[in-house]
């Protein structure tokens, strides 16, 4: 693949970086060496093949990452790819502290670029968990199965909306906590809104 330029839109990310400057400006030529798009999207450089999202970088307090937007559908030979939450169906991370592991790594990270690269040539799609497939927690149902105008709310709610919930929800490890989450949200749900309306 023809390297691409850099994007001066992007510039500014690079620029503003303190802590981690040194590593996700050699991030950004491995990415840029393997052929994609550089965008900004969420505030982030986002690097694309033909505008469908391969790989992000960004950076946290304790390490910068790649991001791979398909990361679950990635063979990971190394055992390098991290999810970051177990509520992270389909991105994986590539996580780095220093420089040095960067540099270490360059042909290792194209490979997986570039295989990342033809999960979208070859239109791979992740298999998202169903609203079925959430833990309904029972103080939860306990209100649904009482309050008919409220199972009917969140019945009308988009998918993503009811995972939100039933995930905060089921988030709470005492039962106590959940009962008071609801509570709370029973509002919202009855005025058609998600967790961040």
């Amino acid at each position: 693949m023809i390297a691409q330029e850099m994007n001066p839109k992007v510039d500014f990310y690079f620029n503003k970086a303190k802590k981690w400057q040194e590593e996700i400006e050699k991030l950004r030529m491995i990415v840029l060496d393997c052929g994609l798009t550089e965008e900004l999207k969420w505030g982030c450089p986002c690097y694309t093949l033909q505008k469908n999202n391969v790989v992000l970088i960004h950076t946290f307090k304790e390490y910068c990452a790649f991001l791979f937007f398909k990361g679950v559908l990635l063979n990971d030979p190394e055992g390098i790819l991290v999810q970051q939450t177990e509520n992270v169906q389909s991105a994986r991370q590539i996580r780095f502290t220093n420089i040095e592991e960067i540099v270490a790594m360059a042909a290792t990270l194209k490979a997986y670029i570039y295989e990342a690269i033809e999960v979208e040539k070859v239109g791979l799609k992740v298999e998202f968990k169903k609203t079925d497939d959430f833990k309904m927690p029972e103080e939860f149902q306990y209100k649904l199965e009482r309050i008919p105008a409220l199972k009917t709310a969140f019945e009308a709610l988009t998918p993503g909306r009811q995972k939100g919930y039933l995930l905060y929800f089921s988030q709470a490890k005492q039962s106590k906590t959940r009962q008071e989450r609801v509570e709370k949200w029973i509002p919202q749900i009855l005025d058609g809104k998600g967790l961040d309306d």
